[in-house]
């Protein structure tokens, strides 16, 4: 886990120094060491700040460099690189060192582009061919890691994080059509664009893609290497065999993420999904060793999830370290949460993540393994479980009552996730599409005064609606858009910006792109049955799970129950920050 950069210029030299200045900006990604390497022709430059995870001599030191042609700066890991390891030997390719990076080289002179089809893992990275003169750069299916670039007087300019194009001295130039969707509309992606920024002039690879830059700084070509279909191809399966698949890939994933060479902890919130990750861990690792847990709680709060956090501690052999979020404490991190995160954020949430992250790393632990993602393709929201419903109504009636009956009688006592408000919310989106949606929401946000910094902005040609979905036809439609348009997308960039300003890596299981792809291969009633989301999830895992977490039947979002600002005054004082 690391900070990335590099320069390619077609017209004046690459110095150390500017490579420096960008990977400087970064340092917090990367405390435990730098490199930069220039080329012999000075026409490319790259750079890199190392937190050591894995193969913590200096045989792991970036730039790395490979058989006198490739050279390497790699923000990430690849959970399978032992395996991939054992592959390229027995293809006659030679080792220096004992780390994942150099399986990287290995594999992208053997298989090319097509090496990224065979990694398990997070990864942002860029490698010069000095044979063909041109940079290949790369980013994981999910967007865990992330990769910025700009493109200005013949340079093309990438890194890790946005404040190292500043470092480098691109101006900050506010998208307004950005602006103008987060504004009224809370918008933080643009669904049909996600290499769009927050800034006009600077983008960023998008998940699952390559990209080709040759050595005049020119895009010469970018591709999509990983996706699946918005259309559902269900594949039948039984109880029993989806259950133990599930399980299987799940424990899989969870081994994989453990390989380090450093302290392994766990984020846990209480709710279904942390808590699957440290009851797994618990089976995995040796009896002797203790898994460090760390939360946040709030005492005296509807949504505190202290009692839960407390029964999967007591069910394991694990120690819990907590911190307990205020008004106080959020006042005094904002700063430096939204200078960590470069673009603005919906809710204050990311501010209990961060002291979570802070927490872990005083207590020595520097890599986290974390329950993000489940949620997004599992139908683990409430807001999910309306376009399963809408397609039963309109392909099934009988099913349609019969599940709406059970889902009322399992959730009669829920008064935080109401069913009787889902049907109201789900009948009023129907019947108001998203067009009228959208003018609602502007008119309201309206009403609610706009302010003065966003008129000055914002002009009238930023006023582009994004095309958002609000209520989908059917379940795998919704869940393929919260998975891949942006939803997720959000929760990975608080996470990376959150963890890294701790120098922490973090690690999500429920991010193995074969268990999402075996997910969105199951019939509906996997995701959604007899009143309960995640439904695979729970089967799979009830034998490792106490019954009152396993079955929980209250959805609790990662939630701040504080009043520090209202939603206007946070947005209002994000956009103060955002503006030059």
């Amino acid at each position: 886990m690391c900070g990335i950069a590099g320069i390619i210029s077609s017209f004046k030299p690459v110095s150390e120094s500017n490579i420096l200045k960008m990977t400087d900006a970064i340092i917090h990604r990367g405390p435990d060491g730098s490199g930069a390497w220039i080329s012999d022709k000075k026409e490319v430059g790259l750079g890199h700040r190392r937190l050591s995870i894995i193969d913590l001599s200096n045989a792991g030191h970036q730039p790395m460099h490979y058989l006198n042609r490739y050279t390497i700066t790699f923000n990430g890991e690849i959970y399978n690189y032992l395996e991939l390891k054992q592959q390229l030997l027995a293809a006659g390719y030679q080792f220096n060192s004992v780390s994942d990076t150099e399986v990287i080289l290995a594999a992208y002179d053997k298989y090319g582009e097509g090496c990224l089809k065979l990694f398990d893992g997070m990864f942002a990275f860029a490698i010069w061919d000095n044979q063909d003169h041109t940079l290949f750069l790369a980013r994981d299916r999910f967007g865990e890691k992330p990769l910025f670039y700009a493109q200005v007087d013949g340079q093309f300019i990438f890194s890790s994080e946005i404040k190292a194009l500043w470092a480098w001295g691109l101006p900050r130039k506010i998208n307004g059509r950005m602006l103008f969707n987060y504004y009224y509309f809370k918008s933080l992606c643009n669904p049909d664009d996600l290499s769009e920024t927050f800034y006009s002039n600077i983008s960023q690879l998008k998940p699952a893609h390559s990209m080709l830059v040759i050595a005049d700084g020119k895009i010469l070509d970018s591709k999509c290497y990983w996706y699946i279909p918005e259309q559902a191809v269900h594949h039948e399966i039984n109880d029993q065999e989806a259950k133990e698949k599930f399980s299987y890939i799940f424990s899989e994933s969870v081994k994989r993420r453990l390989r380090s060479d450093v302290p392994v902890g766990s984020s846990l919130s209480g709710g279904l999904d942390s808590s699957v990750v440290v009851a797994t861990i618990n089976q995995l690792k040796e009896s002797t060793v203790i898994q460090k847990t760390f939360s946040a709680t709030f005492p005296g709060s509807k949504k505190d999830e202290s009692n839960y956090i407390n029964l999967i501690l007591k069910s394991i052999k694990a120690e819990g370290y907590s911190c307990s979020p205020t008004d106080d404490s959020i006042a005094s991190n904002i700063d430096r949460i939204i200078a960590h995160q470069d673009e603005p954020f919906n809710s204050l949430s990311i501010a209990a993540q961060y002291e979570v992250m802070r927490l872990a790393r005083n207590n020595g632990v520097i890599v986290l393994l974390d329950g993000q993602g489940a949620d997004e393709y599992l139908c683990g929201y409430p807001g999910h479980v309306d376009s399963y419903l809408i397609d039963l109504k309109t392909n099934n009636p009988s099913k349609y009552k019969q599940e709406l009956e059970t889902f009322h009688s399992v959730h009669s006592s829920n008064s935080i996730n109401s069913i009787n408000r889902r049907i109201k919310r789900m009948k009023m989106k129907k019947w108001m599409g998203p067009k009228m949606i959208d003018q609602v929401l502007l008119a309201k946000q309206k009403i609610s005064g706009v302010s003065p910094l966003v008129n000055d902005l914002i002009t009238s040609g930023d006023k582009v609606f994004y095309n958002r979905t609000y209520l989908h036809e059917n379940l795998h439609t919704m869940l393929h858009y919260a998975t891949f348009k942006g939803g997720l997308q959000e929760l990975l960039r608080y996470a990376d910006r959150n963890s890294m300003a701790h120098s922490i890596e973090v690690r999500l299981p429920f991010l193995s792109h074969e268990l999402v792809e075996f997910v969105f291969s199951l019939p509906d009633h996997f995701k959604f049955r007899s009143g309960f989301t995640k439904f695979i999830l729970r089967k799979g895992m009830e034998n490792i799970l106490p019954s009152e977490i396993c079955w929980r039947k209250d959805k609790i979002g990662y939630e701040v129950p504080f009043s520090l600002v209202n939603g206007m005054e946070l947005k209002n004082y994000l956009i103060e920050q955002l503006a030059p």
